[in-house]
């Protein structure tokens, strides 16, 4: 996964939601913080997972 494809996928997602509830301002912005709640645990499960082999 490479850094900041959580952030692209999470605004996708925010602007078909703000689209198709007429509230696109507020569903860009939740789309940035899930997207970048959802990176930030991938990478820190990757991390630990990394951790454990060595």
């Amino acid at each position: 996964m490479k850094k900041g494809s959580g952030i692209g996928l999470g605004i996708a997602l925010g602007v078909a939601i703000g689209v198709a509830t007429d509230n696109i301002g507020l569903w860009i912005a939740l789309g940035v913080v899930f997207g970048s709640a959802y990176e930030t645990r991938i990478l820190a499960k990757k991390k630990d997972d990394e951790e454990v082999q060595e």
